[in-house]
């Protein structure tokens, strides 16, 4: 090949990559109109009121947990700062986030739908809020139908609802004051204070209106690439708002008392029926959106142990990392309807809306200061000139609203102490909970005196036990073998814990180590979550678990992991990063219930089922009723017939494969918290109302995905 051919082969390589990301980018910024806009863009449906309303919290507390230590989780390590994705109050803003997830729904169609009283003549007050909550009864379902069937038509429709908002800004604008571009002039807000005075300052709730969804879009920032955003805000979104205003501003400018209902009364005849039902799709889409965010709030709130355990369900959808959460979704349905019916006006709704995306605004730029002034470590004028800045223009606005508390305002004042009591005694009762466990854990001394049979009788099979436990034996294990000595042949603690980084890649997620020397057959799993990630006990957990405890065998033979003479609650090791990993063991898919047949492949060892006839006859009957074990893959382990430098490697990997073959038990604890009989009545409080919460949610099987056929349950009592 002649070197012209060459350079022509790189070259056509090159374009075909160039136009490859080119879709990629269009196709990312086509997708954030959609998702990321929707709340933003429907601010011009209730802006003028009749009334004179990773980015995001969650992402800058990681990096204070990061990098200043401002930590909620007790069993954080240090293995966890060597993670890849490492870089450089909460509960308050949290709840108002969820405020915000309820009230926005309801002002967004209750705006949308109140066009009908102008062309359709509806006189009877309370006909506008019935069909808004027909149509907000179907959102919420439609989360929980599943919105990624109709995810697609999401982007056209903000599009569509944007051409429309831009035609009609300009439209009003030649038609009433084509004068009203001065306005962008910021002479006008002097003037607009020197002539208004303490009206206008009352009227800066609805200013604020005007930048309600920007939260949002900051806080789902890390699902796109930030160039696409920044080309579909410049180049669409801000010039479509622009023009909208403009055009509603000239409109009132000639039509003062049409302040009510600016927006419908501005559009030309011909046009509304087919504006209004875009903008009713709009505010569905747009409320979808904001829905979810909530979700995801409340899932990461969950992680840092500040939220009760909810089931948070993460599907194949259009937009990577979306959960649904099924308690909150009929919560804020609830509120939504409860705010929409008691006050069917959307200037109420829309002073309570203010308020809660205000506060969230506000817990924003004092988290933004602690991490400019912890984190960053800028000169201390930076930091003061930043809350100068910032601060003084939302107190202003803050003032503005707290004249309108009468007026609804009170709605997210009174959600937000319960959900912050409800967040607040769950981590305190977490956190008493594992420091319990932390001072209760078996010594390590005491596990070694029991020698390698632990005084137990060990039975074949493999036992997961969780435990909030980073390091050392919980007493649950001690509890269980108290009451029933004997075990499985194999045991690993498994903890799966949250790390203050948003995702945590798949390779590094799995921290393996070894409890005591190598003939007690115990090992420790630490499954590491970032908290965007949505945890799912994969049917694959057992076989990446068996692969991994492989691979720390082998490697901890070849002297790479750190741990030397095994005699201690080793260092852990992330394993699945080695080049060797997953060439250990052989796997082969299994049809049957029986694994223990005799057909092996070739250049691989014989491994038998070391359980009695009876019972792997117990045990296919077991799981052919159970539906959720039919629908998990089944792999068969089978050992490579190498030659092992040490042959105790060999006798543990083949005990491993044994282990695998018998099948894995799931234990975990039954707890039952209360508080000591000495403690002060707000303790007291507290903790029962922990155990209250306990009882009610969901247990840590269902957040866990644990299969119930495999899973036995140890009874413990807490007195914290």
């Amino acid at each position: 090949m002649s070197s012209s051919d060459a350079n022509r082969e790189r070259g056509s390589s090159t374009m075909v990559e160039c136009k490859s990301q080119c879709k990629t980018f269009l196709f990312l910024a086509y997708q954030c109109l959609g998702f990321l806009f929707g709340d933003l863009s429907l601010s011009p449906l209730y802006v003028y009121q009749n009334d004179n309303g990773e980015g995001g919290i969650v992402a800058l507390y990681s990096q204070l947990c990061r990098n200043a230590k401002f930590c909620l989780l007790p069993n954080h390590q240090a293995s966890d700062e060597e993670l890849s994705t490492y870089h450089k109050h909460v509960l308050l803003g949290a709840c108002m986030v969820i405020c915000v997830g309820a009230l926005m729904p309801a002002i967004s169609v209750l705006s949308s739908i109140e066009g009908l009283k102008i062309e359709a003549k509806i006189t009877n007050n309370s006909m506008v809020p019935l069909i808004s909550c027909v149509l907000l009864v179907g959102i919420f379902v439609l989360q929980h139908r599943g919105s990624h069937k109709v995810a697609f038509m999401f982007p056209p429709i903000i599009i569509l609802w944007l051409m429309s908002i831009f035609l009609i800004g300009i439209y009003n604008v030649i038609k009433w004051n084509p004068r009203v571009y001065q306005a962008l002039s910021p002479y006008y807000i002097y003037k607009f204070f020197w002539v208004t005075g303490k009206d206008g300052w009352a009227n800066l709730g609805g200013v604020f209106l005007c930048v309600t969804g920007t939260e949002a879009m900051f806080a789902d920032l890390g699902y796109y690439r930030l160039a696409p955003v920044r080309v579909a805000f410049y180049c669409v979104i801000y010039p479509c708002l622009i023009l909208q205003y403009m055009g509603q501003a000239a409109f009132l400018s000639k039509n003062l008392s049409a302040v009510p209902i600016s927006f419908y009364a501005s559009i030309p005849d011909i046009l509304f029926w087919p504006v209004f039902v875009v903008a009713a799709l709009a505010a569905i889409v747009a409320s979808q959106a904001v829905i979810s965010g909530t979700f995801s709030i409340v899932q990461q709130c969950h992680a840092f142990e500040c939220f009760p355990r909810v089931k948070a369900i993460h599907s194949r959808r259009w937009i990577h990392g979306q959960t649904y959460i099924p308690e909150m979704n009929w919560i804020l349905m609830i509120i939504s309807l409860a705010v929409t019916v008691g006050f069917g006006d959307k200037n109420y709704i829309g002073y309570a809306y203010g308020i809660a995306y205000l506060i969230v605004v506000f817990v924003t730029t004092w988290l933004t200061l602690l991490v400019i002034s912890l984190v960053w470590h800028p000169s201390l004028i930076v930091a003061l000139a930043f809350v100068l800045f910032f601060g003084s223009i939302e107190v202003l606005f803050l003032s503005s609203y707290c004249m309108k508390i009468p007026k609804g305002g009170w709605v997210p004042l009174v959600l937000s102490p319960v959900f912050m009591i409800v967040m607040y005694v769950w981590h305190y009762g977490s956190r008493k909970k594992y420091l319990f466990d932390m001072h209760n854990k078996v010594s390590m001394r005491w596990i070694l005196t029991l020698g390698p049979s632990l005084g137990i009788v060990r039975v074949p099979g493999m036992g997961l036990i969780y435990t909030e436990l980073a390091s050392g034996v919980p007493a649950s294990f001690t509890h269980f073998l108290t009451n029933l000595p004997a075990f499985y042949q194999v045991v690993v603690f498994v903890c799966v814990k949250t790390v203050p980084v948003p995702c945590v890649p798949h390779e590094e997620r799995y921290l393996i180590g070894r409890i005591g020397p190598k003939s007690y057959r115990l090992y420790r799993c630490i499954v590491r979550n970032g908290y965007k990630d949505v945890y799912s006990h994969e049917n694959d957990f057992e076989n990446d678990l068996v692969m991994s405890i492989a691979e720390f065998i082998q490697l901890e033979a070849e002297g790479c992991s750190g741990n030397q003479d095994g005699s201690a609650d080793g260092r852990m090791a992330v394993v699945r990063t080695s080049g060797k990993f997953g060439t250990r063991l052989l796997m082969s898919e299994s049809a049957g219930f029986e694994e223990g047949s005799s057909i092996n492949h070739p250049g691989a060892l014989t491994v038998t089922n070391s359980k009695s006839p009876t019972l792997k006859k117990l045990q296919a009957m077991y799981e052919q009723e159970s539906p959720e074990i039919n629908t998990r893959r089944r792999i068969r382990f089978e050992l490579l017939n190498t030659i092992y430098q040490d042959p105790r490697v060999k006798e543990e990997l083949m005990e491993l494969v044994e282990a695998k073959r018998a099948g894995a038990a799931y234990v975990i604890g039954h707890s039952h918290v209360k508080a000591k009989w000495n403690s002060s009545f707000l303790k007291k409080f507290a903790i029962n109302l922990y155990s209250f919460l306990r009882k009610n949610c969901r247990s840590p099987a269902v957040g866990l995905n644990i299969p119930q056929i495999c899973l036995i349950k140890v009874g413990m009592n807490y007195h914290v």
